[in-house]
């Protein structure tokens, strides 16, 4: 049977845990619940929680550079607000605080239920801020920086 994919569904990027057959629903041949705590979080809630980060960093680096122009412009102090952002919060707390707020939070494949990890945290922000890592995604919706470092932003 021939593909019947269209240049609107995006790039097809295979994954590690890509198959013949899709699942009967995305996470599922990750072990994920189809609903409720666990499951995998859509590619939409995921980016909605980025502009919430974004936002909320914008706004503090507005205030600090009304202020200050010791620590840069508005603008490069608000994408180092949200690495910080991005890398404590993954680090410390298994979630940002735009995450938080729309009931997320980041887990490990290998290792469910053990902390994310400096070296994670750092490296899926690191793609992250890049944009096109995190847009393309596989057959179960997760970017590239989550299949780098072996996590997936699931329902907290």
């Amino acid at each position: 049977m021939a593909d019947k994919r269209t240049w609107l569904d995006g790039p097809n990027i295979p994954g590690e845990n890509d198959f013949d057959t899709p699942g009967k629903w995305p996470g599922e041949r990750l072990g994920l619940p189809e609903k409720g705590t666990g499951a995998l979080a859509p590619v939409s809630r995921r980016a909605f929680a980025i502009l919430i980060d974004w936002i909320a960093c914008m706004l503090l680096a507005s205030t600090i550079a009304h202020f200050t122009d010791l620590l840069g412009g508005a603008a490069f102090l608000g994408y180092l607000l949200w690495a910080v952002v991005g890398v404590i919060g993954g680090w410390l707390f298994a979630r940002t605080p735009g995450m938080a707020l729309l009931g997320m939070g980041i887990a490990r494949l290998d290792e469910p239920g053990a902390p994310v990890g400096l070296w994670r945290a750092i490296v899926r922000t690191g793609l992250t801020s890049f944009l096109f890592p995190a847009a393309l995604v596989d057959m179960d919706g997760r970017g590239m920086h989550d299949r780098a470092t072996g996590t997936v932003v699931i329902y907290a």
